[in-house]
């Protein structure tokens, strides 16, 4: 169940101002603290960019996610980001797997161009058409869920591209809503957070803190795993293409906003991570993204 949102552990970043319930640090002294000294890793975050040559459908603008992104590039230049991640849905589907993969060479380039490490979150969308090999292999990822260190921190990147019966997405095979996070991999998701002594973000493309159609189905069983590692500080997450966040015990829940949503680059949306060595996670969003900042 949901807990009730621990407003003195956590300050929100919003609209420009920060707000900070009783008895926590001042906005000054928090500010303070964050810049005495560089985060031990920034990480760029984005998601849900649905990239096509195709036109417009509804408020899905899917040709314009290639500005879009090379807005974010830009931004991630100027901030010496060590790592990007995008949390999934990188491509939009196509009528055939050539024109599937023509779409996806082709944002790849723009994202290609992001500063430090590259991970991509596979989506429901990016193995619409392709097969997850397919995907994986254009964009020269070897996996679809492993984890990575750096500067002190573990990060785990799941896919809960299968369906309930095991059977892995790719090629029109699958309901967007039924979307699981199989047993061997919740195995090996317990196992692999057992094996770090360091604080762990988790990146996942459907949420694993709702129970509605844009959950993935066993997140219970997920959330499960992450309480009793104790020490999950953090999962990011898209699909929703909405701004959301929440805590369930001790871990935050960020939904990020979509890319792809409404014309003109205003309508982007992105964000820069930093965490610092007190265990404190400033979220910087850009455009349409929220910003937040946490601590342990």
């Amino acid at each position: 169940m949901t807990s009730t949102h621990d407003l003195s552990r956590r300050a929100f970043l919003q609209g420009g101002s920060l707000f900070l319930a009783a008895g926590a640090a001042s906005p000054a002294s928090m500010l303070a603290a964050a810049e005495e000294k560089p985060p031990l890793v920034r990480i760029g975050l984005l998601t849900d960019l649905h990239y096509a040559d195709k036109p417009p459908a509804g408020t899905r603008h899917y040709r314009e996610s290639l500005a879009k992104v090379a807005e974010a590039v830009q931004r991630f230049h100027r901030e010496k980001t060590d790592v990007v991640v995008e949390l999934g849905d990188f491509v939009d589907a196509a009528d055939s797997v050539d024109t599937e993969l023509e779409y996806l060479a082709r944002i790849d380039r723009e994202f290609s161009a992001c500063p430090g490490e590259k991970h991509y979150v596979l989506g429901n969308h990016c193995v619409d058409t392709l097969t997850k090999r397919e995907f994986l292999q254009t964009v020269m990822q070897e996996a679809s869920y492993y984890s990575f260190d750096f500067g002190g921190y573990h990060f785990v990147i799941l896919d809960a591209c299968f369906r309930s019966d095991g059977v892995a997405y790719g090629r029109h095979n699958f309901q967007w809503t039924d979307s699981n996070i199989p047993q061997t991999q919740l195995a090996w998701l317990r196992e692999n957070l057992a094996d770090t002594t360091k604080p762990a973000i988790v990146f996942v493309h459907q949420r694993l803190d709702v129970s509605d159609n844009y959950g993935i189905k066993n997140a219970a069983a997920v959330r499960a795993v992450l309480k009793a590692a104790d020490n999950v500080f953090a999962v990011f997450q898209g699909h929703y293409h909405r701004n959301d966040c929440k805590q369930i015990d001790r871990t935050h829940y960020c939904t990020l906003a979509a890319m792809v949503e409404g014309s003109g680059a205003e309508n982007s949306a992105y964000a820069v991570m930093d965490i610092f060595d007190n265990d404190m996670i400033r979220v910087r969003g850009f455009r349409k993204q929220e910003s937040y900042r946490w601590d342990r």
